[in-house]
């Protein structure tokens, strides 16, 4: 929606007057429709709110030594959020950002959605955030043009400070706070955006504003909270999921050294929600943990005991021999193709389940004191945070105050509020505030993972290898989701496939279908979910069609995207066209900075291609590897091609979200997948779970961002998918084998 800009009245230029007054300088703000925060206004008169009202939300703050204020609502993860979308707000206000101060919001309605997920938070805030600089910066405009007592066409703002250039006069924003505080809001119209190529702040290379914080210590994290009368907790769920609470050795719990209480909670079988378990609550993490090496618990495990990966492979197997439960997609004649096509390929490609593994382990504090609570978190969800502790505790949210720390790693984990709910749970059983950490153990072992996936493909090719054939049976996952003691099954996130799939619809006979096992395993958004692994399999699987046939991978891949300028729906975005054109922009580009089959590789080196559109992102990528003859792997290059719309917010942080997400993809690809058995993760720390090292990384990741006249994006998650396949490809080019098992570490790679 457009949004709208109004001169205020005068009760809202008393808000800013006593804004002013209280906060020593100017503070400007919007207006939220708290119960459709799509919808945001600028100083909306009180006679044209609706009915629900409206409070107002400052994001710029002025104070009067000159320092500038700027509020960072979304939760910042390591995506640079917390840096990138004030830098928005400088640019338009012209303020130098030697003079910008950042704070972290809590959570607060008046700043609409503050979730950090699905690569959304600056396509949900960028343009709204310049109108907000712009407007600011008119308002300091027009103080000076009242001060001065000249037209505000004669003045200009930059660094900081308003200036008349003609007299040479120049007045700070601080000397100007008083005076734009008892000015009206100025409507739209009256509020002139910067022309991009006038930015001086927005592509330029800034370092995070917590980077000096970082490097030295400070305490930044949920995990570094500290409290007066802190107390440290430890919460031991079931090894099988959902497991129930028998008996357990409590009493010789108590006495231990440090303990102040240990109790059980009963819990829910939500697996996103208060497991149930038993809390250990201690003078200090370390009396909380030597307790729990002692502890001894008799659980009800249920019927998720009797779940294994291994159960679930064979049930797939058997279950991809007949119909899907579900046809997503049914066009043309698929078997009446194949049968006809000259030449068929079939290939079964599995993946497991996956830990997010954040170098922080999840953690809340919390502090139930007078009816209410405050909470302390690292979360990218906090709204999810205050709902569940007002379903499960009954708290009114109106009493639950929740800060939103820095995280140590996200990548979605942190979008399931388990952890704050169970932190929030002790608190109501401790007189005074507690902190919550999980250990690696329990990070690993009760994470909402990464869904597993098993997909049988068949695909045809014609006498000239074009792709005429497309079938895709997806064995995938659902688990019981419980409302009001119901239970109903539910697809796992990332566990569900979309008839809009590339290349589904770009295929005259295709049959998308799915089949889905109950599973008592959480499953919850890993980074670019969905694409994440969907990639993988689909341009792996292209790969084999096209060397099937003949053709270049390269060549191939364009002619299946055609000519068509767009398609409806698309893969990750249900509603935004999928923009044929800048798809294939980018895979022409990457191929050109890769010198795409313009030079020669010998036994063991090769190059492989791949793209993926998500989260509005468009990305290809080409991968150069060298596999020595015992099946040593090195990925020498990656160069990725990125269309993320007409401006990179901040250069620096780009390059490190796309180096990071090749990094990340590749690791996951090489190394990572948990086992089940007996409705319990076997992998229990980093011993068996293996995490990406340098020696394992890419020698050289080269990013090239289009700028294209589209609206920006974001570059969190869309990097990621490519990755897997173009390293599966190149590996195929240098060896000759096909990879279709995750991880790299299940597959000989030796060629002779």
């Amino acid at each position: 929606m457009t949004q709208q800009i109004y001169p205020v009245n005068s009760a809202r230029r008393r808000f800013l007057i006593s804004s002013a007054l209280l906060g020593g300088g100017l503070v400007l703000g919007h207006y939220l429709n708290v119960v459709d925060s799509a919808q945001r206004f600028i100083g909306k008169p009180e006679d044209e709110l609706p009915s629900s009202g409206f409070r107002p939300n400052a994001f710029i703050r002025i104070r009067p030594d000159g320092k500038v204020v700027l509020i960072s609502k979304q939760p910042e993860i390591g995506q640079g959020i917390k840096t990138s979308l004030p830098m928005v707000i400088a640019e338009e206000l012209e303020v130098s950002w030697e003079d910008v101060i950042i704070e972290q919001a809590d959570l607060d309605p008046i700043y609409g959605s503050q979730s950090a997920g699905g690569s959304r938070s600056t396509p949900t805030n960028y343009e709204e955030f310049h109108q907000l600089g712009a407007t600011a910066r008119t308002m300091l405009i027009q103080a000076a043009a009242s001060i001065w007592n000249l037209p505000a066409g004669e003045l200009l703002a930059r660094d900081s400070a308003v200036h008349h250039i003609a007299s040479g006069k120049r007045l700070s924003y601080g000397e100007l706070a008083e005076t734009a505080a008892t000015l009206a809001v100025p409507a739209k119209d009256a509020v002139r955006l910067k022309d991009p190529k006038d930015f001086k702040l927005l592509g330029t290379r800034i370092g995070g504003v917590d980077n000096p914080a970082i490097v030295t210590g400070k305490p930044l994290f949920g995990i570094d909270v500290q409290l007066p009368g802190l107390l440290y907790a430890t919460y031991v769920k079931a090894p099988a999921f959902a497991g129930r609470v028998i008996g357990a050795n409590l009493d010789a719990i108590k006495r231990l050294p440090g303990v102040r209480d240990a109790f059980v909670i009963e819990g829910t079988q939500n697996l996103k929600g208060l497991l149930p378990g038993i809390a250990i609550v201690a003078e200090s993490t370390w009396a909380a943990f030597s307790a729990r090496r002692q502890l001894r618990v008799e659980w009800n495990e249920g019927q998720v005991a009797g779940q294994s990966w291994s159960g679930f492979s064979a049930k797939a197997d058997e279950l991809a021999k007949q119909p899907g439960q579900e046809v997503l997609r049914d066009d043309g004649n698929v078997d009446k193709a194949l049968k006809e096509a000259a030449k068929t390929v079939q290939a079964t490609y599995r993946y497991p389940f996956i830990s997010h593994a954040s170098i922080e382990p999840q953690n809340a504090t919390a502090w139930f004191k007078d009816g209410g609570i405050e909470i302390w978190a690292p979360t990218q969800n906090p709204e999810a945070g205050q709902n569940i502790v007002t379903e499960v505790l009954g708290i009114p949210k109106e009493k639950i105050t929740l800060h939103i720390t820095r995280s140590g790693g996200g990548f979605g984990r942190r979008l399931i509020p388990d952890y704050i709910i169970e932190a929030a749970a002790i608190a109501q059983r401790v007189d005074g505030p507690v902190k919550l950490t999980w250990t690696r153990e329990d990070d690993l072992q009760h994470d909402q993972f990464r869904a597993g996936g098993f997909h049988y493909l068949r695909g045809g090719i014609d006498k000239n290898g074009k792709l005429i054939a497309w079938h895709n049976h997806f064995v995938t996952f659902s688990h019981p989701v419980y409302k009001d003691g119901v239970a109903t099954l539910q697809l796992g996130s990332g566990a569900n496939l979309s008839g809009d799939e590339f290349p589904g619809r770009w295929v005259e006979n295709c049959r998308l279908e799915y089949t889905a096992l109950e599973c008592g395993i959480p499953m919850g958004p890993w980074r670019a979910p969905r694409s994440n692994v969907f990639a993988w399999v689909f341009h792996s699987f292209i790969d084999e069609l096209a060397h099937a046939g003949g053709r270049d991978p390269l060549e191939f891949r364009l002619e299946i995207l055609g000519d068509k300028a767009f398609l409806p729906g698309s893969d990750e975005q249900t509603g935004i066209p999928y923009d044929v054109n800048r798809m294939k922009h980018v895979l022409q580009y990457v191929a050109e900075k890769a010198e795409w089959g313009k030079k020669p590789f010998p036994r063991g080196r090769g190059q492989g291609i791949a793209f993926h559109f998500s989260h509005r992102g468009y990305i290809a990528q080409v991968a150069e590897v060298t596999v020595s003859p015992d099946g040593k792997l090195n990925v020498d290059r990656v160069v990725v091609a990125t269309d993320i719309g007409r401006q990179i917010v901040n250069l620096s942080g780009a390059e490190n979200q796309v180096q990071g997400s090749v990094i990340d993809g590749l690791g996951a690809l090489l190394f990572q997948e948990l086992d089940i058995e007996k409705g319990r993760i076997v992998q229990s720390n980093f011993h068996d779970y293996p995490m990406i090292r340098i020696k394992d990384a890419p020698t050289k990741v080269e990013v090239h961002f289009l700028k294209t006249d589209y609206p920006v994006t974001g570059l969190g998650e869309p990097a990621l998918p490519p990755l897997a396949p173009a390293v599966c490809n190149a590996i195929f080019a240098a060896t000759g084998k096909r990879v279709r098992d995750w991880p790299l570490s299940r597959s000989d790679l030796g060629w002779s």
